[in-house]
């Protein structure tokens, strides 16, 4: 991912894990104090927001520790993780799609655009991660099926 993006990740990470953490903390103690718990829904809200935060924590050390921080290639004219790949089915220049080939993590810090994101682990990101514009490549569907695809087009992402 570039540097860019890790430092974005990064700062919501110390945010939720730091002052958002405290502020919910905060929330679940006011409505403990408002009295029986059973059915209090300002406490009951309060702890699924608590667990949302920490399953996002935990999501974003995860994307962290495990990231390979890097520039973008713009140049490079095989298909790598933060390129935009745009792809024929069946060698139908008319049933395309286009996507980038990356984390939907990063896709969340600009609401702004409207890529699609397939990771470089799933099967069409997997299909055409290495490859060069013109290869024929195939790879298997969820119900067993072989797609083939043509890489039409490979660029650098720019959001």
């Amino acid at each position: 991912m570039t540097q860019e993006a890790h430092d974005k990740l990064r700062e919501e990470w110390e945010y939720i894990s730091g002052p958002l953490r405290e502020i919910i903390s905060a929330k679940i103690g006011r409505a403990r104090d408002e009295g029986d718990l059973s059915e209090n829904a300002g406490y009951h809200a309060a702890k699924d927001e608590q667990g949302q935060n920490e399953l996002r924590i935990r999501r974003l050390k995860q994307i962290l520790d495990n990231a390979v921080v890097g520039g973008v290639d713009e140049d490079s004219d095989v298909a790598h993780p933060g390129s935009t790949v745009t792809i024929a089915y069946d060698g139908d220049p008319d049933d395309t799609d286009t996507f980038l080939l990356g984390s939907r993590e990063i896709m969340a810090l600009d609401d702004s655009v409207e890529t699609q994101v397939y990771s470089p682990q799933s099967p069409v990101g997997a299909a055409v991660l290495g490859h060069r514009e013109g290869d024929e490549v195939s790879y298997e569907a969820p119900n067993g099926r072989a797609i083939h695809i043509t890489v039409l087009k490979i660029e650098g992402f720019t959001a």
